[in-house]
């Protein structure tokens, strides 16, 4: 990413192969925390494909967002965070799909900032939350909660 050095900002990868009765289906998952990106990938990968003599067909997109780290929202759940914890937080940013971006396709202007308990091996068989951050996760939610301003 241009903005957050370190994000991957778009990626691709090969989610599944199957081959039955003589045909072959190829399940690919395009991430990126830019729209614009992930659909010109998309439309490279059916291209491709095209120029094969091979069909394509889209389906189960999940929108995109861009977090903006500088603002009013993370600077707020930093200060808490430093507050509550006497340490600073690991303010990060990742390209999977999240509620966020659901939530800004229909609210753009909203600021917004994602956290939640330690999850270990997202989105494998192997996925767990760390029972052990659940707790310290809620506490700082219902503060968060609390400093939050009325709309």
């Amino acid at each position: 990413s241009p903005d957050i050095a370190g994000l991957v900002q778009t990626s691709n990868n090969l989610a599944r192969v199957d081959v039955r009765d003589g045909q072959v289906e190829i399940q690919c998952l395009n991430r990126s925390s830019v729209d614009s990106e992930k659909d010109d990938h998309a439309r490279s990968i059916e291209a491709a494909f095209a120029l094969a003599g091979l069909q394509t067909e889209r389906s189960g997109a999940y929108p995109g967002w861009t977090p903006n780290p500088s603002s009013e929202a993370v600077a707020m759940c930093r200060a808490l965070y430093e507050e509550r914890y006497n340490e600073a937080p690991r303010v990060l940013a990742c390209h999977a799909g999240l509620e966020c971006g659901i939530l800004g396709t229909n609210y753009p202007e909203m600021d917004m900032v994602s956290f939640g308990p330690n999850i270990r091996g997202a989105h494998s068989p192997d996925e767990c939350v760390q029972i052990s951050s659940v707790q310290k996760f809620w506490g700082y939610f219902l503060e968060v909660l609390n400093r939050t301003p009325e709309a």
